[in-house]
């Protein structure tokens, strides 16, 4: 389920949907929070390009939405089952969406690029690779 060439292991490994190998974002912390959504342009193993197409990324916003609905729901159910008020379980629900962003954010935009992309062992971007530095690439 987590092994290597699955769309798992990608988002929650923060790997290149197409190699598995490169970082996705430029940090693995989501917690570092100047560079919660810093990402290089292209892998840097494989050389595959992230934004597809132009503004590819807007359809996670969907995602994003689904995510923090279903933590929303999730958080009210523990919390009313606690026996706690109304206006406490509205409060904890916003304080979690809160701590949770920068985990939600990278969350989605990963999960969007991996129902787009598939995994390929294979896959080598030569011109990207041999035309640009790796260093350049973040």
């Amino acid at each position: 389920m987590f092994k290597k060439g699955s769309k798992i292991y990608s988002i929650f490994n923060n790997k290149c949907p197409k190699c598995n190998e490169g970082n996705f974002f430029e940090d693995n912390n989501p917690l570092h929070l100047k560079k919660v959504m810093k990402m290089g342009s292209h892998c840097t193993n494989c050389g595959f390009k992230y934004e597809i197409e132009p503004s590819f990324f807007y359809g996670a916003m969907y995602v994003s939405y689904g995510l923090t609905v279903g933590f929303s729901i999730i958080t009210f159910i523990i919390l009313y089952l606690l026996g706690l008020e109304l206006l406490s379980i509205f409060i904890g629900i916003i304080i979690g969406l809160v701590l949770f962003t920068p985990i939600t954010l990278r969350l989605a935009r990963l999960i969007y690029i991996n129902i787009f992309i598939g995994y390929d062992p294979n896959y080598k971007n030569l011109d990207i690779i041999k035309s640009v530095d790796k260093n350049e690439l973040l």
